[in-house]
């Protein structure tokens, strides 16, 4: 790219500098676009008010995209101070950039033909630099490690959510439940896939003029992903409350009568897809009249995000509280199984969900007093590796745990699976 060329070389800079995701490089474009445009209107106002030399020989005042020149004596350089606009202007506030003006009145150029600078000065230090790289690197590995996640999570869930509603004798009210859980993670899944995918389109877009920053950081641009991150907090709040449901589902069965019938599954469909809107629309309201910027993926009020946030951690400890209870219970009715007429099927079903409790919303549990803004360094990395290998993964674990290795789905799968092959050998014999 030409070195005199605008803006836009540091726009690319910018994709390795702060690369914690896309949102947070999408929120430094736009600082940093929004300082450039006013630094070149304080160099424009300059270049238009500023009286012409009376004598002599000189390089004419300019702005090359990068700094803001004046009119130079032929014959000598001249030092200005590094640009406000850059992201690491207080590294380098003290720095300089050089240019020569010929002895011909012309500003000397490189043996590419292009005007000659220094900019050593105002550079990036190499050292924040490589621990930029390695954060990025760090940021990709987590992408691809949430992401093969989500995509096994995806698969394994949409074939056990066609099992559970193929054979009749699988549909009950648990089952129904188990399909609202499978449905919201296959959602939650698929809504992250399509935001990291828009965030991607909307940012890593090729850059090629002026046009295409002000194109990038316009609110047009940015509907697409905003939808998206929308249907994403959407997802994961009815992911949560579909769990919710789960552990007040069980509950119910093995404690007490939260909702009045359990053979009617309509609270659950209330509770699980009904409840997230409580919280998704004021948040929307919210970012549209206070923070409409970018892909509404930065949080700059962290109030705003306590609209989303409470409710998972209310749910998240809500849940655990009721594992804590239903453990108690449990291990009571196991020692007793031996003496009592316990229904047998109620242990089942409680042995296979109680492995899922301790699951969801744990992770919440152990970072409840550690935000996102109180902790740093290597502690936050390892909330973010866990946070979303537990996310991620959960709905494989899900599927496994709730379908592929429930005794009662292997049962009917099974005897499908003898009735087609009688089919088989009849239809073979036949011919």
């Amino acid at each position: 790219m030409d070195r005199t060329q605008n803006i836009m070389a540091l726009v690319c800079l910018l994709s390795l500098k702060v690369q914690k995701c896309e949102m947070a490089s999408g929120k430094v474009l736009e600082e940093t676009y929004l300082k450039w445009v006013q630094y070149k209107e304080d160099c424009v106002r300059m270049i238009e008010n500023e009286p012409l030399p009376q004598a002599g020989l000189f390089c004419n005042r300019t702005f090359d995209r990068y700094a803001c020149w004046p009119d130079t004596p032929a014959g000598s350089g001249v030092n200005i101070s590094c640009p406000f606009y850059l992201p690491w202007y207080d590294q380098v506030s003290q720095g300089v950039v050089r240019r020569l003006c010929g002895s011909d009145a012309l500003w000397e150029r490189d043996d590419n033909g292009q005007v000659w600078r220094d900019m050593t000065q105002c550079e990036e230090e190499k050292e924040v630099k490589s621990q930029e790289l390695w954060f990025k690197q760090l940021m990709v590995s987590f992408k691809m490690l949430y992401t093969v996640g989500y995509s096994l999570s995806l698969f394994t869930l949409a074939a056990a959510l066609v099992i559970l509603l193929s054979f009749r004798k699988l549909h009950c009210t648990r089952n129904y439940i188990h399909a609202n859980l499978f449905m919201s993670l296959i959602l939650r899944a698929v809504s992250v896939i399509i935001k990291d995918t828009m965030l991607e389109r909307h940012w890593g877009r090729e850059i090629m003029k002026h046009g295409d920053v002000s194109e990038m950081l316009s609110h047009q641009a940015a509907i697409g992903c905003r939808v998206a991150q929308v249907m994403m907090q959407y997802c994961v709040l009815a992911n949560h409350y579909w769990f919710f449901g789960e552990a007040i589902y069980l509950y119910s069965v093995l404690i007490a009568s939260v909702f009045i019938d359990n053979n009617k599954y309509l609270p659950y469909i209330c509770l699980g897809w009904g409840t997230p809107l409580l919280f998704v629309v004021p948040w929307v309201v919210m970012k549209q009249l206070k923070e409409n910027k970018e892909c509404w993926a930065v949080n700059e009020n962290m109030n705003y995000w306590w609209i989303i946030r409470f409710p998972i951690l209310l749910a998240s400890l809500i849940n655990f509280l009721i594992f804590m209870k239903i453990l108690k219970v449990i291990l009571s009715k196991l020692r007793a199984s031996n003496q009592s007429g316990y229904p047998d099927y109620k242990l089942r079903l409680a042995k296979a969900t109680l492995t899922l409790i301790p699951l969801f919303g744990v992770h919440e549990i152990i970072f409840i007093f550690a935000t996102d803004e109180q902790i740093t360094g290597v502690l936050r990395y390892i909330k973010v590796f866990f946070t979303l290998f537990l996310n991620s993964f959960q709905g494989f674990l899900v599927a496994v745990l709730y379908c592929y290795a429930n005794k009662e789905v292997r049962t009917e799968l099974n005897r499908k699976l003898r009735s087609w092959r009688i089919k088989a050998e009849i239809v073979c014999c036949g011919q």
